[in-house]
C-alpha cells in the first residue's frame, strides 16, 4: 500500500476496532473485521472514495453484521454461559468512555444484552448511540431506507430499554467497593460479603470447555459464597489486581506470569447484584497482549 493509503488507514483504526469491538463483543474478532478492512481498503481505488471514514466504516459494519450471524450460530453450541471478551480501557482502547452512557455501551452487562439484538438492530443501536451517526447516513451504511433505519433503531432501543438488567451503574466510588470486596474474599470474611451482595446475586463463568467452571449461573448469597470460596482454594498462590476493564474497575487474576481470569463486577445501587468470570484462555489472549506490550513499554 502507499504511505499515504497506510497514514489514512491508520488514522482510523482505533476508531474501527471501537466499532467493531461493540459489534462483536470479541476483541479477536474485532481485530481480524480491521485488518479483513484493511485488505479491502488496500485492494480498492481510492482515488474513487470521496470520504475515508464512511467507506471505512460502511465495509466494517457490514462485515460485522455477517460475522454476528454466524457468531450466533456457533454460540449456540458453545460449551456454558458466553460472556464477551474483556478489554482494558485506562489508556482509552475503546475511545472516549467520559459519560455514564458511553461507559455502559461497553459493559460486559451490555454487551452480553446485545447479543439478543439481531445483527442489523446491533448496527444501527450502536452506530447511532455510540458513535453518534445520523440515521440518514446509518441508512446510506446498511442499505436500508433512511425510515427503515429509524424503525430498526426504535425497535432495537426499545428492546434494550426492555431486557436491560434492573442493575444500576457502577457508583462513584465502584472502585472502593471492588477493593473492600477483594480484602474480604481473600480474608475470608463472610460476613462482609453477605452484606455487600444483593439477595439474588448471580455469579457466571465462562470457561468455553477449555478451563473448568460452572456450566450454569449460580443464584443466590449462600451458592455464590460458596462458588467463591471454592475458586479461592484452587487458586491459593494467585495474585489480584484491580483495574479498568470494559470501562469499570474489575478484578486480573494471574498465576504467576500467566493471566488466568478476569472478573467482573455489576453493580445494583449500593451492592453488587452480579460477578463475571471470564476464564475461557482464547478469551484472555487480547488482554494478555496488552499486558505484554505495556510491559516491553514500561521496561523499555
Amino acid at each position: 500500500m502507499d504511505a499515504d493509503g497506510l497514514v489514512e488507514f491508520e488514522r482510523h483504526r482505533p476508531r474501527l476496532f471501537a466499532l467493531a469491538y461493540r459489534m462483536l463483543g470479541s476483541a479477536a474478532e474485532a481485530e481480524d473485521a480491521v485488518q479483513e478492512t484493511y485488505l479491502r481498503w488496500d485492494a480498492t481505488n481510492r482515488a474513487e472514495i470521496r470520504s475515508a471514514e464512511a467507506w471505512l466504516t460502511t465495509v466494517l459494519v457490514n462485515l460485522c453484521r455477517s460475522w454476528l450471524d454466524s457468531a450466533r450460530a456457533r454460540r449456540e453450541t458453545y460449551v456454558g454461559p458466553w460472556l464477551p471478551e474483556p478489554v482494558p480501557t485506562g489508556r482509552g482502547e475503546l475511545g472516549p468512555l467520559e459519560s455514564a452512557e458511553q461507559r455502559e455501551l461497553v459493559s460486559m452487562a451490555f454487551l452480553t444484552l446485545a447479543e439478543r439484538l439481531s445483527a442489523t438492530e446491533r448496527a444501527v443501536f450502536v452506530l447511532r448511540e455510540a458513535f453518534g451517526y445520523a440515521h440518514r447516513e446509518i441508512a446510506d451504511m446498511l442499505g436500508l431506507t433512511e425510515s427503515n433505519a429509524q424503525q430498526v433503531y426504535r425497535r432495537a432501543a426499545h428492546r434494550v430499554r426492555e431486557e436491560r438488567p434492573r442493575f444500576e451503574s457502577a457508583p462513584a466510588h465502584a472502585r472502593e467497593l471492588v477493593e473492600k470486596f477483594l480484602s474480604a474474599a481473600q480474608s475470608g470474611d463472610l460476613a462482609a460479603l453477605e452484606s455487600m451482595f444483593t439477595a439474588d446475586i448471580v455469579a457466571v463463568a465462562d470457561g468455553g470447555a477449555k478451563v473448568h467452571a460452572a456450566k450454569r449461573p449460580i443464584v443466590g448469597i449462600a451458592a455464590v459464597l460458596r462458588y467463591l470460596a471454592g475458586l479461592f482454594a484452587k487458586v491459593p498462590d494467585a495474585t489480584f489486581a484491580i483495574e479498568e476493564i470494559n470501562a469499570a474497575p474489575a478484578f486480573v487474576v494471574h498465576q504467576g506470569q500467566s493471566l488466568v481470569g478476569v472478573m467482573s463486577v455489576t453493580f445494583d445501587g449500593e451492592r453488587i447484584a452480579g460477578l463475571q468470570f471470564v476464564v475461557n484462555p482464547d478469551k484472555l489472549a487480547y488482554f494478555a497482549r496488552v499486558e505484554r506490550a505495556l510491559t516491553d513499554e514500561t521496561a523499555g
